[in-house]
């Protein structure tokens, strides 16, 4: 369940508070009086078994009393009374409710199971339940407060969700002070049902929500959550603010990658696949508030060039440091507006950015900087600061920049630096929503954080070149290696096992033989050629190095002898209850300019699959150096993950060292996050090192862990990989064939052609708009899409799959009660009865998803796509508002 009833939740018509009390102080007389003073329109009921009036107000001593049915009951009673209570006010209507009391989930065995009843007793009424054990919800716009928060939250366009209660509260008492209003605020406590999902969801569809906060201190759902993330990071701003970085015990680990992949680096990935912006603190969250509740807030800071304009050297050298360190520019300000201030400014002013306008600056001297600044064609944002001095009013220096600010587009931020002193000049810019910071660093980091949502919506619009094909995997070689370990109850491949796995998804590795002496290992190595390395083949000993068991650089048949004699005794006395299956053999390679890096897959508890790289070799975790990403993974995603390590500036080659193949390492990334995808029972991978240069790729050593899949194919994938199931072909009318699978984003310059040769008539039926080309955004948002939420059919014209016929697409609400379709035929191939077959697709697809109905929005002139829907069992519906269109509808259940 998603959205469904929280609109009822969040304004509702009416609201009855259960477990109001009369004691002042006490939780049920403090959110009953915040739901009086909040100004909802419709009624307010009290409900108390003892009956009689609290603050002037009739009380209700149960529901079935109450005189009508409230849309949203908020219940402050003891826990053992509440499942009662959600199937009463189910049975009467009420679709949602905001449980306050605590003693569920959190008190272990018994609170579970009283959870598990509650959520019973609302299932069948489809009501909605947020908490328990949270501090309420908000909505001022809609005059909602259920809540025993200490204050009102005024309207504003930020949406603030959060785990904690306290954190809550302790926001509005900040924000409210500074007049800073939200659109909603959500406490979110327990989870037992509306989650973060959920509410992204929601605030994505809200009119009134600009921008959405999130504390987080855990996820439920991971492959919700990420879904709803991606989708509300594609409309608006959503920043995270994540508890619990640090944990206590660190999860053991075999492998490295399981060492490196620590919870709160997974979580750092999610949210970056998702859009999400990431902030650390208590403090980057106030300023987060401050920063997206101002009024230029809905129009985001278009570049990346920083303007600087202060009365303080110093404070400006400070600023251009933390800008420099966070990954911004500094704006190289045009000769022109060096000329236009050389003739308002003191001699002695910077001539350059950042703009230092002397420490005896007034008003007018303000005003001149931010007139030059703002007109400046190489500045797209404004940080403006102030020193205070005993020469100059730094309230009216407030004054001349709010007026400059308001008269302009560009994105101005403010630092007034003191205490006292600048109080006035803080509370003047807060009253004309310029955001404003006690510290250049907090400004600083302001701005980055918009510079850092255009990033990442500039990532999602690029267009990745195709990946290694799943579909030429040898998946029947792996299988057989992974069966094989686990039919013998074994959690490790052997070394040689786990190189043929990765040779099966296209990674060369180095050839590597498995003996059971040292003699034969003499013959093996003369076979190969020397130099050789020899290797302890154990199943207990992941790390071989770490015991001695690894020998490198073995020129001769005596040596391999020799090494393996040793290797073998040395081995017995560190690892006495190590069993020893004998040694592995492989050439030496020779790559004097390769760079040593490590690839794997952890599975998370929470995301699953996790992808990691970074440098490799014996000192992987003392360096620390890397990255990680969620698959599946494209060669644009696969880039940026490459791109997010220290040593990738190094594979760009330095001095004499030549670039490593950069294209490679990234189709090794994806072709691990097919592995992944195809192989559940893979729990964990080592590739370390893994060799590149110039030349390529080859992986040295690698260690795999399996064990009995949990859930079968990719349900535990936090993002719905791509659904090779579907790839298939299908029959027109007259028996032809065309091979049909799920769009790809590498599909865009497809889509494209396919409308450049489709009749433009065609087109504005199809698109409701004439069209010779997509958008790129919108091109962009219809291949790179969400396989949870909705499904993109292309059919091929013939095998040769170079060009588009048709593509039908199908979008899911995030309940899947409706899913809305859309269908493109070339013209060349319309009454063949390819869009019928097409539709017959879409309809299976959506049936076997259980939606409930398809519809489609259909101009009442395009008489042939209403005819085909007709044939199919749909039904017409004019369109509220719009005659031209028809609505067609099918029922699937």
């Amino acid at each position: 369940m998603s959205i469904r009833n929280l609109d009822r939740m969040y304004a509702p018509r009416s609201v009855a508070l259960i477990g109001a009390s009369a004691r002042p102080g006490a939780v049920g007389n403090v959110i009953l009086s915040n739901l009086l003073g909040a100004g909802l329109p419709g009624p307010v009921w009290a409900v108390n078994h003892r009956g009689g009036e609290i603050l002037g107000q009739q009380v209700y001593r149960d529901v079935a009393s109450l005189p009508g049915v409230p849309d949203l009951a908020v219940i402050a009673t003891p826990p053992k009374s509440v499942p009662g209570l959600i199937d009463e006010l189910g049975r009467r209507g009420t679709k949602a409710a905001v449980v306050i009391t605590a003693g569920f989930g959190e008190l272990g065995e018994e609170g579970r199971a009283l959870q598990a009843q509650m959520l019973a007793a609302a299932r069948p009424h489809l009501l909605r339940i947020a908490g328990p054990n949270c501090l309420g919800i908000m909505s001022p716009g809609a005059g909602l407060n259920a809540s025993f928060g200490h204050v009102q939250p005024g309207k504003g366009h930020v949406a603030f969700v959060s785990q904690s209660g306290a954190v809550v509260t302790a926001v509005l008492d900040w924000a409210t002070s500074r007049g800073i209003g939200f659109s909603h605020v959500a406490s979110l406590g327990g989870m037992a049902d509306v989650d973060f999902g959920d509410m992204l969801d929601f605030l994505a569809a809200d009119p009134q929500t600009k921008s959405i906060l999130l504390y987080i201190e855990s996820i439920r759902d991971a492959r919700k959550f990420m879904s709803a993330g991606r989708q509300a990071s594609r409309l608006k701003p959503v920043i995270v603010i994540k508890a619990g970085r640090h944990e206590a015990g660190a999860r053991a680990a075999a492998s490295h990658t399981g060492a490196l992949a620590g919870s709160d680096a997974v979580y750092q990935a999610a949210f970056r696949r998702a859009g999400m912006l990431r902030e650390m603190g208590i403090e980057d969250l106030f300023d987060a508030v401050e920063t997206l509740s101002a009024r230029w807030a809905r129009r985001p800071v278009s570049g990346e060039k920083l303007g600087i304009l202060t009365n303080g050297g110093g404070v400006g050298v400070l600023a251009t440091d933390f800008l420099i360190d966070e990954g911004g520019r500094l704006a190289e300000i045009t000769e022109e507006t060096v000329a236009a201030l050389d003739k308002v400014l003191p001699r002695t002013w910077s001539r350059a950015n950042p703009v230092d306008i002397i420490g005896d600056a007034d008003a007018e001297r303000y005003a001149h900087g931010m007139k030059a600044l703002l007109q400046d064609k190489e500045t797209d944002a404004i940080l403006v600061m102030n020193c205070p001095t005993a020469v100059v009013n730094n309230l009216s220096a407030a004054e001349a920049v709010i007026e400059a600010a308001e008269g302009s587009h560009k994105p101005v931020f403010t630092t007034w630096l003191g205490d006292k002193g600048v109080r006035e000049a803080r509370a003047a810019f807060q009253a004309r929503r310029i955001p404003t910071y006690e510290t250049p660093t907090s400004a600083v980091r302001a701005f980055m954080l918009h510079v850092r949502h255009n990033r990442n919506q500039r990532l999602l619009l690029e267009i990745p070149d195709a990946g290694p094909d799943r579909a030429t995997h040898d998946r029947k070689t792996a299988r057989a290696l992974i069966e094989q370990a686990l039919t013998e109850k074994r959690e490790w491949l052997s070394e040689a096992e786990a190189k043929k796995l990765l040779a099966a998804y296209g990674i060369p590795v180095v050839e590597t033989r498995v003996v059971s002496s040292g003699a034969e290992a003499a013959k093996v190595a003369d076979e190969l050629g020397y130099p050789v390395v020899l290797k302890i083949l154990s199943p207990d000993i992941t790390h071989k190095s770490d015991v001695g068991g690894v020998a490198l650089g073995l020129d001769n048949a005596a040596s391999v002898e020799e090494a393996a004699s040793r290797m073998a005794a040395r081995v017995a006395r560190v690892r006495p209850d190590a069993d020893i299956e004998g040694f592995t053999v492989q050439q030496m390679a020779r790559k004097p300019d390769a760079f040593e890096l490590i690839l794997g897959i952890v599975d998370d508890e929470t995301f699953g699959p996790v992808i990691l790289f970074g440098q490799g070799g014996t000192s992987v975790e003392v360096v620390r150096d890397k990255a990680m990403a969620l698959p599946p993974l494209n060669k644009v995603l696969a880039d940026d993950l490459i791109s997010r390590t220290r040593i990738s500036r190094l594979l760009e080659g330095y001095r004499n060292k030549p670039p490593a193949d950069r294209d490679a390492i990234s189709m090794a990334l994806m072709a691990l996050g097919d592995l992944a995808a195809d192989h559940p029972e893979v729990v964990e991978l080592d590739i370390n090192p893994l060799w590149a240069d110039a030349d390529g790729i080859i992986a040295l050593d690698a260690r795999v862990r399996v064990m009995p899949a949990k859930v079968k194919g990719t349900a535990r994938f936090a993002v719905r990989p791509y659904p090779l199931s579907l790839e298939g072909s299908l029959t027109d009318r007259e028996g032809r064939v065309y091979p049909l699978r799920p769009i790809r984003p590498e599909d865009m310059h497809l889509t494209d052609e396919l409308l450049a040769n489709s009749d433009p008539e065609d087109v504005r039926l199809r698109f409701l708009s004439p069209l010779r080309k997509l958008p790129r955004q919108l091109a962009a948002r219809l291949t790179q899409i969400d396989y949870d939420r909705e499904m993109a059919f292309v059919v091929f014209t013939d095998e040769t799959r170079k060009e588009f016929a048709a593509v039908g697409r199908l979008s899911e609400d995030p309940d899947r009660e409706r899913a809305e379709f859309a269908i493109i035929v070339r013209s060349d191939l319309h009454g063949h009865g390819l869009g019928y077959a097409l539709m017959r697709q879409l309809i299976d697809y959506g049936r076997s998803r259980g939606v409930g109905e398809i519809f489609g929005h259909v101009l009442r002139e395009n008489r042939s796509m209403l005819n085909l829907c007709d044939d199919l069992g749909f039904t017409r519906h004019p369109l509220e508002g719009d005659p031209t269109i028809i609505e067609t509808r099918l029922s699937l259940r």
